[in-house]
């Protein structure tokens, strides 16, 4: 079972595929996954609970005094850094002061390293917070998950712990007016219960690009497992097929990314 955990608020910078130099920021707590879902094919392994606890859980004035030290010996050493990512242990906007964190980031940002952009890869489930919203619109780059078209394929695949509606996520996705990119992970496999799983068919393919014409992104990465998954029996998606998909999202006049 995959289990990768960061152990640090901050990591890195880390070669990444789709963003080069990325510092990571990690809000959630060091020791375990904290997540509205529980992905089949997580890198961090199967989770317990999406709720946040205080204990493990670092305030934002816990967390600024550490960002702000690392990034003054950055810059301090030159550091090259492309990506200023919050990733870590599950989904960083869970973190009840992601707003206030997220605005002292973009001022060390601002004043450190002011050509660096600014990531949040986000499972795309606490848009419907006014504050988390607001903050991932402030950003230049929120990378928001979108892995299915279909109700069916989202539970199969991205299991959240609460019931939530495919429909109201994309939604919210559309309240960015287009200024934001939409990853989506394809796989194929079998889960424990001999449940086949496969967001790379026909028909689940067009009802994920019936979503991407609604929500109108600027840019779709699109990526495959590179790590061990919780799910043993999940298939790698070859680039030659990853490349058929992103054709036809090009169809629709979006930048595509191939990973």
């Amino acid at each position: 079972m995959s289990s990768l955990l960061f152990h640090k608020i901050i990591f890195g910078p880390l070669h990444s595929r789709r963003l080069g130099r990325s510092l990571g920021i990690n809000l959630l707590p060091e020791n375990k996954k904290v997540c509205s879902m529980n992905c089949i094919y997580c890198e961090c392994g199967w989770g317990e609970t999406d709720k946040i606890q205080s204990s493990g859980l670092l305030s934002a004035n816990e967390i600024i005094p550490v960002l702000r030290e690392h990034f003054q010996k950055m810059h301090r050493e030159n550091t090259v850094i492309d990506s200023i990512t919050y990733a870590g242990n599950g989904e960083p906007t869970l973190h009840p002061q992601f707003a206030a964190i997220n605005q002292e980031i973009m001022r060390l940002r601002d004043l450190y390293f002011p050509q660096t952009i600014i990531t949040c890869l986000s499972n795309s489930t606490q848009l419907h917070r006014k504050d988390v919203l607001e903050a991932l619109l402030t950003i230049d780059n929120p990378l928001m998950k979108l892995d299915a078209g279909s109700q069916y394929m989202f539970e199969q695949i991205n299991r959240s712990y609460a019931f939530l509606r495919l429909d109201d996520i994309c939604a919210d996705l559309q309240k960015f007016g287009g200024r934001l990119s939409i990853q989506t992970l394809f796989l194929r496999g079998v889960l424990d219960d001999d449940v086949l799983v496969d967001n790379t068919t026909e028909s689940e393919v067009n009802a994920w690009l019936e979503r991407l014409t609604v929500i109108r992104p600027q840019r779709v990465v699109l990526y495959s497992i590179d790590r061990a998954t919780p799910v043993r029996q999940l298939e790698k998606i070859s680039v030659e097929d990853l490349t058929l998909i992103a054709r036809k999202v090009q169809q629709l006049g979006v930048k595509t990314e191939v990973y």
